[in-house]
């Protein structure tokens, strides 16, 4: 069987997306996160255009919109038929590859899903070189890269250096041996050939649990101790002086290399992209709009019941501080703030409802979530 190629053309230059375009396309689904979703759009026309493309690594906590981004990329690609040369993606987690490292397979674990992709996508009865072709240019997300740290507190991690080094291989460009699956048939299947990845695009994301803690100790109480200084607030008429800490102001490569990512590894990465914390209008705009939130899901439930349900914009706000007040679950806090608030109600939607709708104040709210009287 002949080498895959994968020196497809691209589309022609004036049928490409612009950065911009790109961007307003995934803020559309993503709240939020303007330097992530510019990084990534970028990222992405270079990309599309078949270009050497930088591999972005995002740090954020649970919730800032890491894998939201992500579907948000994979739904722009698949409704653009210009672009199916370049829709293949796969979301991995960095542990799978961890697992697969240990049994001296990684490039093979990565190349095997976006081949099941490109399948999935082009049919069944597609050429196996075709479908090579088509994985061989696809996007990798890895999700909960920081779980494949080099070190646990004081000991090694011994999957995580695997895992980093099984990614590097398939990020250097690399040919990777790949045995094909048997439905490539009696003369291809079981066969191995060589696969380039060099056009393969990455993007690996993580929470980077307790990372903020350990720079804000550098800059505080570390061996950068004075370097942040206090800042005057006011608040109710009141003077006060505190700390205006932002990672992203003093996130240094040291820190990254500090946590367990080894120099070589975090190389291969053109932009570091640090997602923010959600503010309150964003959560509530997320709770109000995002297609599966806990509110559209509860709204359709009630309309089942013969019940409209509606929030008051106060009620909303009061959700959504809330949900701010769980910083390590970021938009999914949303979910479980709101069960509380409406769990009584669904289980008897008729017990309150006046003229067939279902009204909900921000004094319920409060009750709720124990705040009232």
């Amino acid at each position: 069987m002949s080498e895959p190629q994968t020196g497809t053309a691209p589309p022609p230059a004036t049928d490409l997306p612009s950065p911009r375009q790109i961007a307003a396309a995934l803020a559309e689904r993503v709240v939020g996160q303007e330097t992530a979703v510019r990084e990534m759009s970028v990222a992405l026309a270079k990309y599309l255009a078949g270009l050497p493309s930088g591999n972005i690594l995002m740090i954020g906590a649970s919730g800032t919109g890491k894998t939201t981004l992500m579907r948000a990329v994979e739904a722009y690609l698949a409704s653009h038929p210009r672009l199916e040369a370049r829709s293949t993606l796969v979301r991995m987690h960095a542990n799978v590859l961890g697992e697969e490292a240990a049994r001296g397979r990684p490039g093979e674990a990565v190349i095997g899903r976006l081949l099941d992709r490109a399948r999935e996508q082009l049919g069944p009865e597609t050429p196996v070189e075709e479908l090579l072709d088509r994985a061989c240019r696809g996007l990798v997300f890895i999700d909960e890269v920081d779980k494949i740290r080099s070190q646990i507190g004081d000991r090694p991690n011994v999957a995580g250096i695997r895992a980093q080094e099984a990614l590097l291989t398939l990020i250097e460009n690399e040919s990777i041996p790949f045995e094909l699956p048997d439905w490539a048939g009696d003369e291809a299947g079981g066969e191995t050939v060589r696969v380039d990845s060099s056009q393969l695009l990455f993007v690996c994301a993580g929470a980077f649990e307790g990372l903020y803690d350990s720079v804000y100790d550098r800059v505080t109480i570390g061996r950068d101790r004075g370097a942040l200084k206090t800042v005057t607030a006011f608040d109710d008429g009141e003077v006060r002086e505190e700390l205006d800490f932002q990672l992203r102001d003093w996130l240094a490569a040291e820190d990254l290399f500090d946590y367990g990512m080894s120099p070589q590894f975090l190389s291969r990465f053109e932009a570091v992209v640090l997602l923010e914390p959600l503010t309150v209008e964003e959560l509530m705009h997320i709770f109000m709009d995002a297609p599966d939130s806990a509110y559209r899901t509860s709204r359709a439930y009630f309309e089942t019941r013969g019940v409209r349900l509606a929030l008051s914009p106060a009620a909303v706000r009061s959700i959504a501080r809330a949900a701010k007040e769980q910083p390590r679950l970021g938009a999914r806090a949303l979910r479980e703030v709101f069960r509380r608030v409406v769990r009584d109600y669904e289980f008897e939607p008729e017990s309150t409802v006046q003229d067939g709708a279902l009204v909900i104040d921000e004094a319920e709210v409060e009750k709720a979530l124990g705040g009232g009287d």
